[in-house]
């Protein structure tokens, strides 16, 4: 926990219910310990995508494709999303979810690994105006080359869980040893969001963590 828990319970009792159809969905997701966006982290992510209306979003790490649909329902199936999920349980369940909602002909699953499809879309020539990241955060580093090539210019970059519910500032030597690679690796990521000429990125404390980068022009 971040934000003290008091606030953070406060502004959850704010935010306004989604469909029927993704509160169950999400109900389900947690009680099947599948790790979602945080309710808080959600409210961003559709105001984001509210001043920004983009027209084609990438999302690395689809899990069973609730954030997926939170965007398409938010931008009334207006926008196309492609979301990359190599985990087979995970991309039954997906496909599934996509299927039962309204939005089918709105998202395209990529059952593949995330390494490998980023660097065909580059080859691709694909570009994006939003990015959303929420995978395995110790390859965060690893994407982000290719992820900064599939950006438009003015495009935006969400990163989830980037402060490790408030680890990220912990000693290394304070971290179990099986955490320490993905905390190094987290640090070097936000660094280079904060430190490359050509991005601007604020990071917030809300959720796990977010960080928002834009590409300048």
């Amino acid at each position: 926990m971040i934000v003290d828990e008091r606030v953070s319970c406060y502004i959850k009792s704010l935010t306004a219910c989604n469909s029927n159809f993704l509160e169950e969905l999400r109900e389900k997701a947690l009680e099947d310990k599948v790790p979602i966006i945080k309710r808080e982290t959600e409210s961003l992510l559709k105001t984001l995508l509210l001043l920004k209306k983009p027209k084609k979003i990438l999302e690395v790490g689809t899990a069973v494709a609730y954030s997926s649909l939170v965007m398409a329902e938010v931008l009334e199936g207006k926008t196309k999303i492609s979301t990359i999920e190599n985990y087979e349980k995970r991309v039954l369940e997906a496909k599934k979810n996509i299927a039962d909602s309204n939005y089918s002909n709105t998202i395209h699953l990529i059952e593949e690994d995330a390494s490998k499809v980023l660097k065909e879309l580059v080859e691709k020539k694909e570009k994006y105006d939003f990015i959303f990241m929420d995978a395995a955060k110790g390859q965060y580093i690893n994407w982000l080359e290719p992820v900064i090539k599939l950006l438009n210019k003015e495009g935006v970059l969400c990163s989830d869980n980037v402060l490790q519910g408030g680890d990220i500032v912990q000693s290394r030597y304070l971290i179990e040893r099986r955490d320490r690679s993905i905390h190094s690796r987290l640090r070097e990521y936000l660094y280079e969001l904060t430190h490359r000429e050509e991005l601007s990125t604020t990071i917030l404390s809300l959720g796990d963590g977010v960080a928002l980068t834009v590409l300048k022009k």
